[in-house]
């Protein structure tokens, strides 16, 4: 009995599985041969639309502003030689790298002992060039004299010559009596000629002595300076740097033991385009004073100055190209010499100018311009200025019309599109991104900052200010970690 049922149970099965394959079948059939039946439908095509942003090309006056890079530098640097060569013997206090010194200050004095006796041996010949000085001016005196004496004897054997003889005429005196008087007289006149001899001697003398002390005294002022040389004084109040000597140290002559910077005398140099140097020329080819703003970033806080274009160098430089330009600082207390700066200099400004994304301008210079229908139009355009994301073009026919902001690659001539944003509109600024921090991420921040000796105290109270606030900018915490390495 038991054997029947399930016998049974089975054919059952089989029967029902059976009849639904044999239902599909029929289904499918009927589906087939209905599809094959139909006739074909083809689709209606439909033009594509494409969304864009667009601006409204608005023309006015904008002021193109020239970005570059360069070098802080100081107009007044004094380089610290050692005049004459020895031991360094005194140093003043403040002759330390960073030390500020006043003008004329001491600041290291080399061991003078040669120095000093030199100039003891220079003094002692000069006083005894000029005892031989007045030596030679009174044997001038005294051969002047011997001279006087012996032309008035002269003149006495002269005078009893001429009596002899007046005697002899008169057939008074006698012929050996004149010839005495004669030979006398003779005697007498060599004798003023060796004084005059003499005293042409003690003149010469005079004068060879005149030449003995003045070579006396310019030994003596070349001691005196070689004195002075020992001694290293400031020749302008500035800031030391480059230090490179301790008390005690020897050195040659002319070796560098230190740098000295005027840090209120500043000026940033920069190298632009021979093109953009052309733009910062008048109509007389002379070089605009324009303004200038040099920034300095310290962890993302910008510290800025205000500058003046000053002069132009008169050199390219080998293998370099464009022109280097100085720019004379204002009052810059956070800045210093050997800074890298970022340089904005205010051009000319230009009207009729339409300020637009630079992503509205393809290579040849051209942008899609809004027409009828919504459809695009190509249309030219003069670049005058590219100035960061934006460019400053000049297309006078294309006032008041909407310009698409983002090329791309499907975009063109005839293509219809849809504008996403209206004319005029103007964008949401965004809010910086905040980091909420871990006590051991800040802490290590903030040694960082704290531990920095070359970033300028305005600029680490305020970054250390940023730190201490719950959440800090994104930005600040990436250049110091950046900064940091880690």
């Amino acid at each position: 009995m038991r054997f029947l049922r399930q016998s049974l149970t089975g054919l059952f099965l089989l029967a029902a599985t059976l009849g639904l394959l044999v239902y599909a079948a029929a289904t499918v059939r009927d589906a087939v041969q209905t599809r094959m039946s139909e006739e074909p439908r083809v689709p209606q095509a439909r033009e594509r639309v494409f969304t864009v942003n667009v601006v409204t090309a608005t023309a006015g006056r904008e002021v193109p502003v020239l970005t570059a890079f360069g070098q802080v530098e100081s107009r007044r640097e004094l380089e610290l030689r050692a005049s004459a060569g020895g031991r360094i013997v005194e140093l003043a206090d403040g002759f330390v790298e960073g030390g500020h010194v006043e003008d004329q200050q001491l600041l290291a004095r080399i061991d003078p002992a040669d120095a000093e006796a030199a100039l003891e041996r220079a003094q002692s010949d000069l006083y005894d060039a000029e005892a031989e000085a007045r030596e030679a001016a009174d044997a001038v005196v005294l051969a002047q004299d011997n001279l006087t004496a012996a032309q008035e004897q002269a003149q006495l054997y002269e005078k009893a010559f001429q009596r002899q003889t007046d005697l002899q005429n008169r057939g008074v005196g006698t012929a050996a009596a004149v010839e005495t008087a004669e030979l006398q007289a003779s005697s007498a006149r060599v004798t003023v000629i060796q004084r005059r001899q003499s005293l042409a001697e003690a003149k010469a003398r005079v004068d060879q002595s005149a030449t003995t002390v003045q070579r006396a005294k310019l030994a003596v002022s070349e001691a005196e300076r070689s004195l002075a040389d020992t001694e290293i004084r400031a020749g302008f109040s500035g800031t030391l740097s480059d230090v490179t000597v301790v008390e005690g140290r020897l050195v040659s002559s002319n070796e560098q033991i230190a740098s000295l910077v005027d840090p209120d005398t500043l000026e940033v140099a920069f190298r632009v385009s021979t093109q953009a140097y052309a733009r910062l020329l008048d109509d007389n080819g002379q070089l605009l004073k324009a303004d200038v703003t040099v920034t300095l970033d310290v962890f993302g806080t910008d510290i800025e100055a205000q500058a003046r274009i000053d002069r132009v160098a008169a050199s390219t430089g080998d293998g370099q190209t464009g022109r280097v330009v100085y720019a004379r600082m204002d009052r810059a207390p956070s800045f210093r010499p050997g800074d890298f700066v970022t340089v904005s200099v205010q051009e000319p400004a230009l009207d009729n100018v339409v300020r637009l994304p630079a992503t509205a301008v393809d290579g040849n210079d051209t942008v899609l311009v809004i027409g009828d229908e919504e459809r695009l139009i190509s249309a030219s355009v003069q670049v005058m200025r590219r100035q960061g994301d934006d460019v400053l073009v000049r297309a006078p026919e294309l006032e008041g019309k909407q310009i698409v902001a983002q090329r791309t690659p499907l975009l063109g001539d005839g293509i219809k599109v849809r504008t996403l944003a209206p004319a005029g509109a103007e964008a949401t600024p965004t809010e910086p991104t905040l980091l909420e921090l871990s006590e051991e991420r800040r802490a290590r921040l903030v040694a960082f900052v704290e531990g920095n000796g070359r970033m300028p105290e305005e600029a680490k109270k305020r970054v250390l200010a940023q730190l201490s606030q719950p959440k800090v900018p994104a930005e600040v915490v990436e250049r110091i970690e950046a900064r940091i390495g880690g």
